[in-house]
């Protein structure tokens, strides 16, 4: 893939999943697979509503010094990018709705037309315990998605871990996605 067009695309999807709230100042990752062996992803430092090229960062799989400055989330996305041949894209995101949705459910079904010919259900990943999170991230979230034959990790008051083929395609999944959620939660009377 072409690395100044993966960029683009990176940095204009970022710009309107920060508008929508799915990703935050300095929280969420975003990246694009360059070559079987490097991605392009966000630092840590980044703020996702006006990326340039200084926030993000090449990686290839063999690590080096410039993995110091990358997002927390480098070795997740690495390990999809590994293991899921399809992955072109991934993000993590916190969107407010799937996110609160996830803490008291066990399972998503969109009720509306959308969310439900997109996805049907979705079992929502219960990670136990978030003190070694991180730890076990790496290795437990490729393998559900290969385990579950799915491209989406609703994991309970964490997030999303998503990827897809093309930007477009990541940021039109996790919008409908949130939509369902929100009206999940307003038709339950979680918010007014």
């Amino acid at each position: 893939m072409n690395i100044e067009y993966s960029i683009s695309e990176i940095k204009k999807i970022s710009a309107s999943m920060f508008k929508k709230n799915f990703l935050g100042i300095f929280h969420g990752s975003i990246s694009a697979r360059i070559e079987h062996n490097q991605f392009v992803i966000n630092k840590k430092d980044a703020i996702f509503d006006g990326l340039n090229d200084n926030d993000l960062t090449l990686l290839y799989s063999k690590k080096d010094y410039r993995w110091n400055d990358a997002s927390i989330d480098a070795d997740i996305h690495l390990n999809i990018y590994k293991n899921i041949a399809e992955a072109k894209y991934v993000c993590y995101s916190m969107p407010p709705f799937i996110t609160a949705y996830s803490i008291n459910h066990s399972f998503l079904e969109p009720k509306d037309y959308f969310g439900y010919m997109k996805f049907g259900n979705i079992f929502i990943y219960d990670p136990k315990r978030f003190d070694d999170w991180y730890e076990r991230a790496p290795s437990e979230i490729y393998r559900y998605m290969i385990e579950k034959r799915t491209n989406i990790v609703v994991i309970k008051g964490y997030g999303v871990y998503l990827y897809e083929r093309t930007a477009h395609d990541l940021a039109k999944s996790i919008a409908l996605l949130e939509n369902s959620c929100k009206l999940l939660n307003f038709s339950n009377g979680f918010a007014s």
